[in-house]
């Protein structure tokens, strides 16, 4: 009994080196810890580990012991077998400050919105050894000299209001980067984005946490958030390929490095989006966010009936240009006005989206006078003043010069520009006026060497050229491959999206009939059911049918626009946008599946 109990005995500390709190919902957070007896000038290592993301860590106040790192975190994520594993690790190197028996205490974690705690754990420090076991490995060395920061320029942002992340990938002196890969490229879920693609890396000097680093910015996006609240930035994660000096030298006294993987990342974020104050609101708001100018031109005040000019209503300056609606004219209904012609030009920076926007119209008067086209307005809100500001611009007169006269033809002051008199009949004063009879002379009618004739007798000479011109079109037509391909993916994506069309403007139904269309396209495509019908799945299946990347993630953006409507305001130049795309994607994959 005595030798089993002893047996046990020493088998407790290994029992014990490792403390797991699992939850009945399969979330476990656990501390790992190198060692549980050390001597004074040995190093520990401490692991916070969990199998799902969480936020808000909070690690214990390490008492008894120094930090030498950390915390560096650590992902790692696999697909086995079609089931999903998921670990995410905070690390600590720790050094002894005094002998004697000291507490790791417990560390909290939020997960899923509870929150969870490791065990504590009892570490024993003795006297010095002399071969201390733990010296600083690769990894060690790597985990303090590598970090992925994502620098958000604003927490607190008005909706709409732009906001720019920059991702940068700190390096310390003593190791070097050799290649680097995206394993989970974040989705900005509630914002309208707009990445800034890193052309070219150049290496920077700056500071981490006090200490002398290099970096270099992998990836700049520019975020406009379309929902209030607490909003949450996906992380980055990379894996990035290191070379870390050892202590051994080779023949020529050079340093020797060896290589190794790490998985960086660079954890959530979350800004806290206000609202935009209520208080001050012009009725006319349509959501503009920035600082604008807005005018209303047309190319020419003075022409005649029936000829054309163009008004052109355009706001420039610095916001949300793409995101809102511009004002529209209100005219008199002499001048026919056609749909409008929608322009921009815009650059997205750091600081958000600049340039203008404008909608052309072509404008035809038809009777001649003089019609005015009234004062628009326009109301943005500015994020620097947090005030509202309201645009209005001048009134403009069209001189209609020559053309007929319209019975709602008015002058500016009002007066009639012409003054008709009734026609009064007197009795019979046009009683003179004798009706001519409609009389026609009776004969008979030849066929022979009539025009009927003769036109029926060169008809079939004039019929052969055009049946040959008419055979040779039909013949050029059916050799046209691609040209026929491509009408015929154009009428397949006109026929899917024709309920969506009827809808555009009706944000909810527009996006539903989208989405609607885009599943029945594939499963009459790809052959798959309802059930399968997943954004992996579809990812899995065009890339077997080798559909180009281009085309695979435009449709997936659109099936996750489809989403985001749901509860995402969406306006109808986007809505617009989403439909041309979605004729294009289908287009395109008709062509290629």
């Amino acid at each position: 009994m005595w030798l089993i109990s002893k047996k046990y005995f020493l088998l407790l500390p290994l029992l014990l080196m490792v403390f797991t709190v699992r939850a009945q919902d399969g979330v476990s957070f656990e501390v790992k810890v190198s060692k549980s007896k050390l001597g004074i000038n040995e190093r520990l290592r401490v692991d916070f580990v969990m199998n799902k993301d969480g936020d808000d860590f909070d690690p214990p106040d390490f008492n008894g012991f120094r930090v030498l790192m950390g915390p560096s975190q650590s992902i790692s994520s696999s697909w086995i077998n079609g089931v999903r594993s998921f670990s995410k690790t905070y690390s600590y190197t720790l050094a002894p400050t005094s002998r004697g028996v000291f507490t790791i205490k417990q560390a909290t974690i939020v997960i899923d919105g509870k929150t969870y705690k490791s065990l504590s754990k009892k570490i024993e420090v003795t006297a010095a050894v002399d071969k201390p076991s733990d010296q600083m490995t690769v990894d060690d060395v790597a985990d303090e000299s590598l970090h992925l920061v994502a620098e958000v320029s604003k927490a607190n942002p008005y909706l709409n209001e732009a906001v720019s992340v920059v991702y940068k990938l700190y390096v310390s002196q003593f190791i070097t980067v050799t290649n680097f890969r995206a394993l989970d490229n974040p989705k900005y879920n509630n914002f309208w984005s707009q990445d800034m693609p890193v052309t070219k890396y150049n290496i920077q000097n700056g500071t981490y946490q006090g200490k002398a680093y290099r970096y270099v910015i992998l990836k700049r996006v520019v975020l406009y958030p379309q929902k209030t609240g607490k909003l949450t930035i996906e992380p980055l994660s990379l894996d990035v390929s290191v070379d870390v000096p050892t202590n051994k030298r080779d023949f020529f006294g050079g340093r020797i490095f060896t290589q190794t993987n790490k998985t960086v990342s660079a954890g959530k974020r979350t800004i806290n989006v206000k609202a935009l104050p209520s208080d001050g609101k012009p009725p006319n708001f349509s959501g503009a966010v920035g600082s604008f100018d807005f005018s209303v031109t047309t190319s020419k005040t003075d022409l005649n009936a029936s000829e054309s000019l163009q008004a052109k209503v355009e706001v420039k300056g610095k916001g949300n240009l793409k995101l809102f609606q511009l004002p529209e004219p209100s005219l008199p209904s002499a001048l026919e006005v056609y749909d409008p012609e929608f322009k921009e030009n815009v650059r997205t920076t750091l600081s958000g989206m600049e340039g203008k926007v404008s909608n052309n119209y072509t404008i035809v008067p038809s009777f001649r006078g003089k019609y005015p086209i009234p004062s628009i307005s326009f109301s943005y809100f500015d994020p620097k003043t947090e005030s509202y500001k309201r645009l209005s611009s001048e009134e403009i007169l069209i001189n209609v010069m020559d053309g007929p006269a319209g019975e709602d033809t008015a002058s500016p002051l009002g007066a009639p520009l012409n003054n008709r008199q009734a026609v009064v009949s007197i009795g019979s004063q046009f009683s003179f006026i004798k009706l001519k009879p409609n009389l026609s002379v009776i004969g008979t009618n030849y066929f022979f060497g009539s025009p009927r004739f003769y036109m029926w007798l060169f008809l079939p000479l004039l019929l052969i050229p055009v049946t040959v011109l008419f055979g040779k079109k039909r013949e050029a037509i059916a050799s046209d491959v691609a040209g026929n391909k491509i009408k015929k993916a154009n009428k397949l994506a006109r026929k899917y999206l024709s309920a969506a069309k009827k809808t555009l403007g009706d944000k909810e139904a527009f996006y539903i009939a989208l989405e609607k269309a885009l599943h029945n396209y594939l499963k009459a495509k790809l052959k798959i059911e309802t059930t399968e019908f997943s954004k992996d799945k579809i990812s899995m299946l065009l890339t077997e049918k080798q559909v180009d990347e281009t085309t695979m993630e435009g449709f997936i953006g659109l099936l996750e626009n489809c989403e985001m409507a749901r509860y995402s305001p969406f306006s109808e130049v986007q809505m617009q946008q989403d439909y041309t795309k979605a004729s294009d994607v289908i287009s395109y994959l008709d062509k290629q599946l």
